[in-house]
Formats: C-alpha cells, structure tokens, sequence
C-alpha cells in the first residue's frame, strides 16, 4: 500500500518513500503504543514469555476486539528462520499481525 504525505498548503500530496527500520525495536516500541489505533488491537504485553516447554517468546501480545489473542512479530525480512518460526504459513513483512482463535 502506497503512503502518501500532504504538503503544507495541502494542495497536492507527495508519496512517502519505504524505508526497513535500523532496529526491529524501534518498529515495536512504535507499533506496541499505537497498538489500538494502528490494528484495532489492544496490547497486553512486550516480550512474552511462552513458557518452559516452548522456550520462546512473542515480540508483542494483544486481543483483538473479540477477546482473541493476537501475536505481532517484527522481522526486516523474509527468510527460512521466519517461515519455521511461524508455523510455515506465507506472511508479509516487516509487520507480521496473527489473530489466533481458540479450540472450542
């Protein structure tokens, strides 16, 4: 999606050039404040824990409007490492936004 930035009279409008952020940090921290007013989602946590059987962790936790849980995960890239990490489904970067449903 092309982004675009009015110019001070708001006359016309310039397009926004893409750019990969130095550190996925800086990308998170951003992400997890406007966590709400960018996915619709609201953030619970930075950095879970995923416990001592999985042993890793989950770059940032939300809900999503109905109470299902909703894992961010930054990457600068798509590579082998991202697909394992993922479960191998195809996802987009940088920004990588998975709403989990609960078994029922």
């Amino acid at each position: 999606m092309k982004l675009f930035r009015t110019d001070a009279t708001k006359s016309g409008v310039t397009e926004v050039t893409p750019r990969l952020a130095e550190v996925e940090a800086d990308v998170q921290g951003l992400v997890e404040a406007h966590m709400e007013t960018l996915l619709g989602v609201r953030f619970l946590a930075s950095e879970y824990g995923t416990g001592p059987v999985h042993g890793g962790r989950i770059d940032s936790l939300g809900l999503d409007e109905n109470g299902s849980p909703v894992i961010v995960e930054y990457k600068r890239g798509v590579d082998a490492g991202v697909f394992s990490e993922l479960g191998g489904r195809s996802v987009p970067k940088p920004l990588i936004c998975s709403s989990l449903k609960p078994n029922r």
